[in-house]
C-alpha cells in the first residue's frame, strides 16, 4: 500500500479515538468499519477500454450494509489522481455535518495519497439509500448502495421477502468524465450526454460489445424479491419495468410507503426504491429495462436502454431472446411519468407514524432556472456566447475556497454571505413561453446561504421556470434533512388556491423529490439538525452550472442541540484538485 500523509499517528489517534467513543457508548446500535481504497480501474466497455475512478476497484462500489441505528465508519484512501469527497446520501447525520461530505461546502476534497474517515450515524433511516463522491463529476463511477435493514426486534411492513437484489443504475462515458466536465466548463456550453446506461454495471444486450456481460438476476418461481433500485444516473430521470411482472413499490428514500402496484417507475437522479416483484410468470428469461425519461426542449440526452435479464431457474429451452416488456414508456412520456409521481403516500402507520409540521415559521418561495452568465466579448459556447449557467432564486451558487461549514463554525468571514434570499428579486409569469431577454436570463454568481433558527417549521415552494424555453424535471435533494412532500402542481404556483391541496395526512417522506417541468412542489420540515446542510439539482450538470445553495441551522440551547464539535483531522482546503475552488463572488470582488 503506498504511504499516506495521514497514516502514523494521526491515524492511530483516530482509530483509538473512534474505539474510545464506542466505549463510552458516545455511538449508538452496532458499529460497523470499512475501508475504501480509490484508484483508477481499467473497464472494457462498448467496444473500448478506459480507466475510471473507483472505490476498491469496482463499478458499482461496495454494498455497505447495517441496521437501524447503527453507527458506521468508512476509512477513505485516495490512490487517485485528484481531490475527492463521499456522501452518504440521504443519511441525516443528527447534529454530525463534519462527515456529510459535499466538497467546499462541509468538507475540502480529501487529496491524493492522504486518507480521512467518515462517521455516519445512522437514526430513523430504513430501508434502501446510497453513498457517492460528491466532488466535480466522480459520482459517476463511484457510487454504491447503503442498505439499512430493520432493527432488531422489528421487521418488514410487508411479509419479508425470500430474497434481495441491489439494482443500481448509473451513466458510463467512453471518454474520462473529469476531461468532459472540464471542457465544458471552460467553454460554458453544453454537456457530453453518456455514452450508455448501466444495470450493476452493465449495459446489456442492445449496446455493442456488451451482450456477453449483460446482468442476469437468477430467480425461482413462486418466489417474492426484495428490489433495492438506486438511480445513480449523472443527468437524467429513468423508467424501469420487468417484462410481464408487476412491481409494488413498498419503499422511497429510506422510509416506507403505501404500496403501489404498478407496470413501471420513474426515478430520478438521487432516488432509491424498494420494489417487491414476484417469480410467476412462466419459466423464462425477461428483460428488465432502464430506459430514460426526459421532458425538457434542449433533447440532449442519451437515448439508448439498459438491460438485465430476469431469468428463472428450472429446467426449460432457453429462448433465442428473453422476453421485451410489452410497455415501457417512452422517453417524453409525461404523463405517465407525473401518474407515477403523484401515487407516493407515507405509510402513516402506528409503527412508521408521520409527523407533518403545521405551524409554518419560515416560508421560502424558491424559483429553479436556467440561465446565463455574461462572458467577456461573448465568448463562451453558449447561447448568444455567454455561458450556461443554473440558480436558485436568481442566484448561481460559487464554490468558496474554504468549506462553507468550517468557515461559520470557526467564524471566518469573507468566504459567504448569510443573504439568500426568501423569494426571487423581481415575480413574473414563470412558466411563460417568450422569457429570453437578459432581465430573465443574467444570473448572479455568488455564495450565499439561508440561516434558520434551531426547530424553525420550514415550509418551501419550489417553482419550476422556462426561462429560456429550459423547463424540465428537477430532483432536488437536501442534505441533512427528510421532509414531507405536501403537493405539487402544474403552471405557476397559486398561493391562495394551492394550499387547499395540500396532503398534511400522508405525504411521502423524502429527501429528493421531483419539482415538475413548468410546476411547483412544497415542502416542510422542522429545522431540528444543526449544522451546514447543502440542497441542490441532483442532475449533476446543473449542479455544476449553481442550481444550488446552502442552509445553515443554528444551535440550540444545549450540548444536545448544538453541531457536534469537529474531528481532530478534517482534510486541508487548497487548490489542488482537479479544478481548484471555484472563487465566490466575494473573492473575485464583483
Amino acid at each position: 500500500m503506498k504511504c499516506f500523509k495521514t497514516v502514523g499517528f494521526l491515524a492511530f489517534m483516530s482509530i483509538f479515538l473512534l474505539q474510545t467513543e464506542v466505549l463510552l457508548g458516545l455511538v449508538q446500535g452496532n458499529v460497523h468499519y470499512h475501508e475504501f481504497i480509490l484508484k483508477d480501474t481499467n473497464f472494457t466497455k462498448l467496444c473500448s477500454t478506459k480507466s475510471a475512478l473507483t472505490v476498491n476497484e469496482s463499478f458499482p462500489g461496495p454494498i455497505i450494509r447495517a441496521q437501524k441505528g447503527d453507527t458506521v465508519y468508512v476509512n477513505v484512501y485516495n490512490e487517485g489522481r485528484y481531490g475527492v469527497t463521499l456522501h452518504w446520501h440521504g443519511i441525516k447525520q443528527p447534529r454530525n455535518p463534519w462527515f456529510d461530505g459535499p466538497e467546499y461546502v462541509t468538507q475540502c476534497p480529501i487529496q491524493p495519497g492522504t486518507n480521512f474517515t467518515y462517521q455516519i450515524l445512522l437514526s430513523s433511516e430504513e430501508g434502501t439509500l446510497f453513498w457517492h463522491a460528491h466532488s466535480d463529476w466522480s459520482r459517476a463511477t463511484v457510487h454504491g448502495a447503503f442498505v439499512i435493514l430493520p432493527a432488531n426486534g422489528t421487521s418488514y411492513p410487508f411479509p419479508k421477502p425470500d430474497g434481495e437484489q441491489v439494482i443500481l443504475f448509473a451513466s458510463w462515458y467512453k471518454e474520462d468524465v473529469m476531461t468532459l466536465l472540464d471542457e465544458t466548463l471552460e467553454s460554458g456550453g453544453l454537456t457530453t450526454s453518456s455514452d450508455s446506461y448501466t444495470i450493476n454495471g452493465e449495459p446489456g444486450d442492445f449496446y455493442l460489445c456488451s451482450n456477453e456481460t449483460t446482468y442476469r438476476m437468477f430467480v425461482d418461481y413462486g418466489k417474492t424479491y426484495l428490489l433495492r433500485i438506486v438511480n445513480s444516473v449523472q443527468n437524467v430521470d429513468m423508467f424501469f419495468a420487468i417484462a410481464d411482472h408487476n412491481l409494488t413499490v413498498v419503499g422511497a428514500d429510506g422510509a416506507y410507503v403505501k404500496p403501489i402496484v404498478t407496470s413501471y417507475i420513474m426515478i430520478t437522479p438521487g432516488q432509491t426504491m424498494d420494489v417487491l416483484v414476484t417469480a410467476k410468470q412462466s419459466l423464462g428469461q425477461y428483460y428488465m429495462l432502464a430506459s430514460p425519461y426526459y421532458d425538457g426542449e434542449a433533447d440532449d440526452f442519451d437515448k439508448s436502454r439498459a438491460s438485465a435479464i430476469f431469468q428463472y431457474n428450472g429446467n426449460y429451452t432457453p429462448p433465442s431472446s428473453p422476453i421485451y416488456p410489452t410497455y415501457i414508456p417512452g422517453y417524453y412520456d409525461i404523463d405517465s411519468a407525473r401518474k407515477f409521481v403523484t401515487q407516493f403516500r407515507s405509510l402513516a402507520s402506528a409503527e412508521h407514524p408521520v409527523d407533518v409540521p403545521l405551524n409554518v415559521t419560515t416560508r421560502m418561495f424558491i424559483t429553479i432556472s436556467i440561465g446565463m452568465l455574461h462572458c467577456p466579448n461573448n465568448s463562451c459556447a453558449g447561447p448568444e456566447g455567454n455561458r450556461i449557467a443554473s440558480g436558485l432564486n436568481n442566484i448561481s451558487f460559487a464554490n468558496p475556497a474554504v468549506d462553507v461549514l468550517q468557515a461559520y463554525y470557526r467564524n471566518i468571514s469573507g468566504y459567504y454571505e448569510a443573504s439568500f434570499p426568501d423569494e426571487p428579486p423581481n415575480p413574473f409569469n414563470f412558466t411563460a413561453e417568450d422569457l429570453t431577454t437578459d432581465n430573465y436570463t443574467i444570473t448572479s454568481r455568488a455564495t450565499r446561504v439561508k440561516m434558520l433558527d434551531y426547530n424553525a417549521t420550514v415550509e418551501i415552494t419550489f417553482q419550476g421556470t422556462n426561462i429560456m424555453d429550459s423547463g424540465e424535471n428537477h430532483p432536488v435533494h437536501l442534505h441533512g434533512f427528510r421532509f414531507y412532500v405536501i403537493g405539487s402542481g402544474l403552471g405557476n404556483f397559486n398561493n391562495v388556491t394551492d394550499p387547499l391541496t395540500y396532503n398534511l395526512v400522508d405525504p411521502p417522506e423524502v429527501n429528493t423529490f421531483p419539482v415538475p417541468k413548468d410546476g411547483w412542489a412544497t415542502i416542510r420540515f422542522i429545522a431540528n439538525n444543526p449544522g451546514v446542510w447543502f440542497m441542490h439539482c441532483h442532475f449533476d450538470r446543473h449542479m455544476s452550472w449553481g442550481m444550488d445553495t446552502v442552509f445553515i441551522v443554528k444551535n440550540g440551547g444545549t450540548d444536545e442541540t448544538s453541531i457536534r464539535p469537529p474531528p481532530d483531522y478534517l482534510p486541508a482546503c487548497s487548490k489542488n484538485s482537479l479544478f481548484g475552488a471555484d472563487p465566490s463572488m466575494l473573492q473575485m470582488g464583483e
